[in-house]
């Protein structure tokens, strides 16, 4: 059984780093077109994976409540978004278009914000992962073993083109093959972390285990709003991003949905 968590939590980061490694198969950045396909899928698939991995099964595991099942699923989905809201204020970070965000005045360069943006992502899907792996070893959450793993694959999914997206501006930008892999790889390495805490935190208290997946869906949400719908969305191929989305969703979906 830990083997199993040990490689569900590493599926994700493995994703960011195949993403990465583009930089040894691509000439030049991606282009805008490609771009706004990659962000439209990422969001798909989070988003699906928000409701059918981590919202669902919390207001499930809160059937108790009769009526006010709902509580513990809005709940956590508000502090979760208010957990990654507080870490985009005190975080300095670059979007894709450039602007950057966070503490005014900082003195990192651009290639360190876009790296900071893109830990930012992760640690949300860290987190999803950790509290659906502790879900499905409680017992108290009805969350299977297949479940935890699609999710684990899903979030893999998604982070390969956060991986590439991440890693091609920085060659861009003159940086080295080798170094620009090796930080777009670490970016992702704040999931596993994620998960791993996560998963100790919900074993501490199983009763909140209901909150703490939709917080996770509620942090991971605030990602799809704040960053990754505005970039699908700006400038122009915005119609290939919408559809991407679609795809995206429609995939996590049906894994979920058929596996899970």
């Amino acid at each position: 059984m830990r083997s199993e968590i040990f490689i569900g939590i590493l599926i994700p980061f493995l994703g960011t780093a195949l993403g990465a490694a583009m930089v040894f198969f691509l000439k030049d950045d991606i282009s805008e077109r490609l771009k706004k396909i990659l962000t439209g899928f990422a969001a798909g698939v989070m988003v699906a994976a928000s409701f059918w991995s981590l919202l669902q099964p919390s207001i499930e595991a809160s059937a108790e409540y009769g009526k006010f099942a709902y509580m513990p699923a809005a709940i956590g989905f508000l502090i979760g978004i208010g957990f990654v809201l507080f870490l985009d204020i005190v975080t300095p970070h670059m979007h894709m278009d450039n602007v950057s965000e966070g503490p005014t005045g900082s003195k990192l360069k651009r290639t360190t914000k876009l790296i900071l943006a893109v830990t930012l992502h992760n640690i949300p899907e860290g987190m999803a992962v950790g509290v659906i792996y502790a879900g499905w070893l409680s017992g108290h959450v009805a969350v299977s073993r297949t479940a935890a793993l699609v999710l684990a694959i899903g979030i893999a999914i998604q982070n390969f083109p956060e991986g590439a997206i991440v890693s091609m501006p920085l060659k861009a930008e003159g940086m080295n093959k080798g170094k620009t892999f090796l930080y777009g790889a670490f970016s992702g390495i704040v999931e596993p972390i994620a998960s791993i805490i996560t998963i100790f935190a919900a074993a501490i208290v199983v009763q909140v285990l209901p909150y703490m997946l939709a917080f996770a869906a509620g942090a991971m949400m605030y990602v799809v709003v704040e960053e990754l719908i505005p970039e699908m969305s700006a400038g122009k191929h915005t119609n290939t991003g919408t559809v991407a989305f679609a795809m995206g969703f429609v995939l996590m979906m049906i894994l979920d949905v058929a596996l899970g």
